[in-house]
């Protein structure tokens, strides 16, 4: 197998400038550079630039793949607008996530190597390693699904992190549930080979995140009315100058200074619980694919015995006709029409034990077996029917 690697970087809040895609260009010749993206391939050698220190400097979403297991994920967020001791709760002894700040930015790795879930039922399909491209921009949204306050990004992290063994038994989930999934998310976890069995389990629970409430009109127009005039200045200011950060941050202070919305969600369950809810669906899925698969077998039955129905009762229809149209098939001396010839020979033998009377059909079959009895290609296809011999006998 040939070697496959594969580089996407976005960037989001700013685009590149000209000299930022000039610095870029010199560490690869063939990359594809935008205003906004970097992306290249190899089939050999290996790509010069460190992807850390490109996300430091210019981008805020990174994604890599390789044909040998290793996948990557790389989003950088501004550190004002993130709670580094939430995500921290999250990722606990995981050791295929890291935290790490640069500047004004927090930036989150996650990596994993071939997937650590054993299961007889369930193996994780490896077919999407050839082709990068597509990725990056279904897990994009993921990046400001996590600016509005919705942290199930890092749940799927933490079942990563069971899935490779680093979580104990006892331990209690970090959110009650993550559903319902949204494309994203489901997204990730296919990228990262999580077992779906798993997080349909976590699934099962809804989470109430900030960004699910929803703040009514006036309170929001009470927080604006309430701003200073000065700040106001500030904040149309920063809006006509772009600022990509300003609506979160309005947001979140608005959502601090509103009361408090009382969450209904059940408590969260541990991770022993978590994967013993995910055998009973892996067991679930399996029954219901044994079912569905034994209907589909039973429905192609039904087809078959309908349509062989249909072909005995047209032969019936064509009377003795049928029999010179043997011997023309058989005279065509060519393969379909010896098949042709066989396959008839197979209906009629089946009529005639319907009917009760296969003295006639015996007679006509020993009769065909003699005047063709030299046409070895044929007789092999009457062999293959279960006759041998110029009797006709059966094996």
């Amino acid at each position: 197998m040939s070697e496959y690697q594969y580089y996407e970087f976005q960037a989001i809040d700013r685009p590149l400038r000209d000299a930022d895609r000039q610095a870029l260009r010199n560490l690869s010749t063939r990359a594809r550079i935008t205003a906004t993206s970097f992306t290249n391939s190899y089939n050999w050698g290996d790509f010069k630039g460190d992807p850390a220190e490109l996300m430091q400097r210019w981008f805020d979403m990174h994604l890599y793949l390789a044909n040998w297991g290793t996948r990557r994920l790389m989003i950088r967020f501004p550190k004002r607008l993130i709670d580094q001791r939430r995500i921290e709760e999250f990722f606990g002894a995981a050791e295929c996530a890291e935290l790490t700040t640069s500047g004004e930015h927090l930036i989150v790795d996650i990596r994993s190597q071939e997937s650590g879930f054993e299961d007889d039922d369930w193996e994780p399909e490896d077919d999407d390693w050839e082709e990068g491209s597509g990725w990056l921009a279904a897990l994009t949204p993921l990046r400001a699904d996590v600016l509005r306050g919705d942290f199930r990004l890092f749940y799927l992290v933490w079942l990563m992190a069971v899935q490779e063994g680093s979580v104990a038994q006892d331990a209690v989930a970090p959110l009650p549930g993550i559903g319902p999934m949204t494309d994203e998310l489901e997204a990730f976890a296919q990228f990262f080979r999580l077992d779906p069995h798993l997080v349909a389990a976590a699934a099962e629970r809804p989470v109430e995140t900030d960004s699910d409430r929803s703040m009514a009109s006036d309170a929001i127009r009470r927080f604006a009315a309430g701003l200073p005039d000065n700040e106001k200045t500030t904040m149309l200011a920063r809006l006509i100058e772009g600022d990509p950060y300003l609506a979160t941050e309005l947001r979140e202070r608005a959502r601090s200074l509103s009361a408090a919305v009382a969450s209904s969600a059940s408590p969260a369950p541990t991770m022993a619980e978590l994967q013993a809810r995910a055998g009973a669906i892996r067991d679930m899925r399996k029954r219901e694919e044994e079912e569905r698969l034994a209907a589909e077998r039973k429905r192609k039955e039904a087809e078959e015995a309908g349509a062989r129905r249909a072909r005995l009762n047209a032969i019936i229809e064509q009377g003795d006709s049928i029999w010179p149209e043997i011997e023309f098939e058989i005279e065509r001396r060519k393969a379909p029409g010896y098949d042709r010839a066989a396959s008839l020979l197979m209906d009629l033998k089946t009529i005639a034990a319907e009917n009760g009377d296969t003295a006639e059909f015996t007679r006509r079959l020993h009769s065909i077996f003699e005047r063709h009895a030299q046409k070895e290609r044929f007789i092999a296809r009457l062999t293959a029917f279960g006759w041998s011999g110029a009797q006709g006998a059966e094996i």
